[in-house]
């Protein structure tokens, strides 16, 4: 199901002033119809004329060929809304993104994604190339990611990583009180076999009941952090598919990519490229680490 996120500039907006602005090639009575209907919907509930949208919050679109066309036709995204840059260069790019926001096109994000958002911010500023992402965050994993631009850059950039040249530091909030440094080495499922995985920590800070960690990956399997220490019983604030424990806020997975470091294999000079914990989660990990 196609669907929109709600920004920071867009909290508070009328259901149908919000539509309005999403998808600005719709007529105000067609949208109403669909919204008549019921069927706009968020968290799969119905909304109806009075809904206001909160930031964070998806809104859910039906399929529909009508809507698809009129999704087609619309202009590019405002870009300086949409995307945060941490770096840029000729060659590639920086962004950072933010949890909840799917990489690639996907399964429910078809309309609303990083590529989309960077390829957007690029043709904003005249660039006709197409740029492709070299890694991945996971859906509900905040940080940096590394995009190319245009094919020769990516190709360049993949071989970087390929080589595991391109080093990610994350921060985790998890439940109880690890060992002061350590080295997982538990295997990792990934495809139906059990693989290698390699994840080293440290703790940077700990409370009574909770610990803020720095990690570095070795291997990057799926889920290795969380599923690393997990089993070693101390999953991750608000990690809900490894039994972690999930208060109401902050409301997502406390895992952040807070650095990007390696090489930059066109012009040679190191990048350290950081990017601070979002301010929810710098408030958090406060309130738990008293």
């Amino acid at each position: 199901m196609p669907s929109f996120q709600v920004e920071k500039c867009e909290d508070g907006l009328a259901l149908l002033a919000f539509l309005q602005r999403r998808i600005p090639a719709a007529g105000a009575g067609y949208l109403r119809q669909l919204v008549k209907k019921q069927r706009i919907t968020s968290a799969g509930q119905p909304l109806d004329g009075t809904a206001v949208v909160a930031c964070g919050q998806f809104i859910e679109l039906p399929q529909s060929h009508r809507l698809q066309e009129l999704l087609a036709a619309m202009p590019l995204p405002c870009p300086q809304q949409t995307v945060s840059v941490l770096y840029e260069s000729r060659e590639l790019i920086v962004v950072d993104k933010p949890a909840g926001l799917a990489v690639h096109a996907s399964v429910g994000h078809e309309l609303d994604h990083l590529t989309g958002r960077v390829q957007a911010l690029l043709r904003h500023g005249g660039g006709r190339y197409q740029v492709s992402p070299v890694h991945r965050l996971d859906l509900e994993t905040s940080g940096p990611v590394l995009f190319g631009k245009g094919r020769q850059a990516c190709g360049e950039l993949g071989r970087l990583l390929m080589r595991q040249e391109i080093e990610k530091t994350y921060l985790a909030l998890v439940r109880g009180a690890p060992s002061a440094a350590g080295l997982l080495d538990m295997p990792v499922r990934a495809k139906g076999k059990l693989k290698a995985a390699r994840t080293h920590y440290r703790v940077v800070r700990s409370g009574p009941a909770a610990a803020l960690l720095a990690l570095k990956l070795e291997t990057g399997r799926q889920h290795q952090i969380r599923r690393q220490l997990a089993e070693l019983g101390h999953p991750l604030f608000g990690d809900r598919r490894y039994g972690g424990p999930c208060p109401a806020e902050p409301g997502r997975l406390f895992l952040h990519c807070c650095r990007l470091s390696f090489i930059d294999p066109f012009s040679g000079a190191p990048l350290d490229i950081e990017c601070p914990l979002p301010e929810s989660l710098q408030t958090f990990a406060a309130s738990h680490l008293k």
